[in-house]
């Protein structure tokens, strides 16, 4: 069987080309993974590819773990799958010593903590936040590839320090950073560049050891990743860049979607592939994402895989208050829960993260447990760890008992009930984890040993893969990127909140929009919006994106206008 057959026409096409330029635009939920995973995989099969030759690079170490697992059950190992830093700081740790006859610098763990320790030296006292709004400020700088000069000509005032201080404080950081040997994080791709740039020998092997390129979330490209890329890449020409221009949501931290947009402008003899056979939502939740995005720069027309039968339109509901909103928002999960939806297939989308603490309130009223992404890591909670400790530490002792009934003893020594606790807080949380780890027992193949199984769950520790917690998932917009879910809630869908108050240019303002529509296209089955005209003290508007996707009180438009049985909706004007 070829890796070409489980694609659709122009997924095939994308994978089927597998030398020069070539550029996929892949809308969401049209199955860019696959096309990556299987495009390298048709590679290697027919002879094209060596693997340990071949770098699919992307943003984040779960994506990259994704990558591996789907690749090995393509039966491709070797590919080296990893973020822009990962590999740039393994080229730094093995040509350092050769350079330098040292070991490369260590990697500092908080730029917040030794700004603090910079500022304490200059006599400043910032504040916790405006330390945090600085460090932001130098990621920007660098991954901007901007010198401290250049920076502070761009004039990017913060709250609570005065401009000649901020930079001054920027380069006692540095000097700093630099009496101690260390590095931060960004500095690891712009040292990897220098090395690269300075170093023809250090090229040269790179170049030999990686001559197929492919690069995920290509849209989210800053300047110096994208210098690095070139860098990597030498003459070569075999780069493949998969991306999406509408899901361009980090450009405040440096990220610039023109790489993506003017990638056949750099090569004009690229091949480019759109993606819009969306795999994922109902037609009238796309037609909601189409409206919002119509027109925009590299904007695709996501068209549905189905007729969409019997599917529920998109609802919008306005409340009096953030509360009133947060109570119908749990409401309405009680009834879809009810109604036979697993928690798991629920997520409630939002802005900021300060508006978490009211819907996990809510919800916990109605015995409704939350997972908030962004929090702890799976396999980072200390509940997760002594499992899989005690899981590996059975495994060595011989016992005559079966392979579940010790996984079931095990987790019940740790503290797993029957029953969970009240919904909410720690205790719940560390429940739901043990429970995971049983149902990935439960659905274990027949056969499986425990040592097996910890192994297996080493692995996915190592890939961060996951399992699914049967909870309510409550995240940001930004968090929720590349995810996916039945029923998707998007709530506080007001002017100040979405768009977010201090989004005043144009550029600003559409990249609220493009987090929007990440929003809209995380849902599968049903989705509901809603806002509230309330937030403490003053009063809001509905967020202009519902105009502009032809919204109205009289449920026209493509949201239909849903009120709860308990609550009168407010006005929509």
């Amino acid at each position: 069987m070829s890796a070409l057959d489980a694609l659709d026409d122009r997924q095939r096409e994308a994978a089927s080309v597998l030398r020069g330029p070539v550029a996929v635009l892949a809308g969401a939920g049209t199955g860019k993974t696959r096309v990556i995973t299987h495009r390298i995989a048709h590679g290697v099969d027919t002879g094209a590819y060596s693997p340990s030759r071949v770098m699919a690079v992307t943003f984040t170490a779960k994506a990259a773990g994704e990558l591996r697992g789907r690749l090995r059950a393509l039966g491709v190992g070797g590919v080296a799958a990893r973020t822009f830093h990962s590999a740039a700081l393994k080229q730094l740790n093995f040509f350092w010593p050769t350079l330098t006859g040292d070991t490369a610098p260590s990697i500092i763990d908080s730029k917040v903590r030794m700004l603090g320790q910079a500022a304490d030296a200059m006599r400043l006292r910032p504040s916790t936040a405006t330390l945090r709004d600085i460090a932001s400020e130098i990621e920007w700088r660098k991954v901007s590839m901007l010198s401290i000069e250049q920076y502070a000509e761009q004039g990017r005032p913060i709250s609570g320090i005065r401009p000649e201080q901020l930079i001054e404080l920027q380069a006692a950081y540095e000097a700093l950073k630099d009496d101690r040997r260390q590095l931060d994080f960004e500095d690891v791709l712009l040292a990897c560049a220098g090395m690269l740039e300075a170093e023809p020998r250090v090229a040269a092997a790179v170049h030999e050891q990686y001559r197929h390129f492919t690069v995920d979330e290509f849209q989210d490209v800053s300047p110096l990743q994208n210098r690095l890329l070139e860098l990597w890449l030498g003459e070569r020409r075999d780069l493949c860049v998969v991306g999406d221009a509408s899901q361009t949501i980090y450009s405040f931290a440096g990220a610039q979607q023109r790489y993506l947009l003017e990638f056949e402008r750099r090569f004009p003899d690229a091949t480019v592939v759109r993606l819009e056979r969306n795999y994922r939502s109902q037609a009238p939740i796309l037609e909601i994402a189409n409206a919002l995005m119509r027109g925009r720069p590299g904007a695709l027309a996501l068209v549905p895989t189905g007729a969409g039968l019997g599917s529920e339109t998109p609802t919008l509901t306005g409340y009096d208050s953030e509360r009133e909103e947060a109570e119908g928002i749990a409401e309405a999960i009680v009834k879809r829960i009810a109604a036979g939806a697993s928690p798991a297939e629920i997520a409630v989308l939002y802005r900021a993260h300060s508006q978490s603490a009211v819907l996990q309130q809510a919800l916990a009223a109605r015995g409704i447990a939350t997972s908030v992404l962004g929090g702890t890591r799976f396999f980072d909670m200390p509940e997760v760890r002594q499992a899989i400790l005690g899981l590996r530490g059975a495994a060595v002792a011989p016992s005559d008992v079966g392979f579940l009934p010790t996984v079931r003893d095990v987790l019940r020594g740790l503290g797993l009930t029957e029953e969970p606790p009240a919904a909410g807080g720690a205790q719940r949380d560390g429940w739901e984890a043990r429970r995971a780890i049983l149902r990935l027992a439960e659905e274990a193949p027949v056969g499986t040993t425990l040592r097996v199984f910890a192994d297996d769950l080493m692995a996915r520790a190592q890939d961060q893969h996951e399992p699914v917690l049967h909870t309510v998932t409550l995240s940001t917009l930004h968090a929720a990127k590349g995810l996916e879910w039945p029923h998707v809630l998007l709530a506080g869908w007001a002017e100040g909140a979405l768009p977010i108050s201090y989004a005043s240019t144009f550029e600003q303002v559409d990249e609220e929009r493009r987090l929007a529509y990440v929003g809209i296209t995380r849902a599968a089955r049903t989705l509901a919006v809603s806002w509230s005209r309330s937030a403490g003290r003053g009063e809001r508007s509905p967020s202009r994106f519902l105009a502009e996707i032809g919204t109205t009180s009289r449920g026209t438009g493509i949201l239909r206008d849903a009120a709860p049985s308990a609550r009168r909706p407010v006005r929509q004007d």
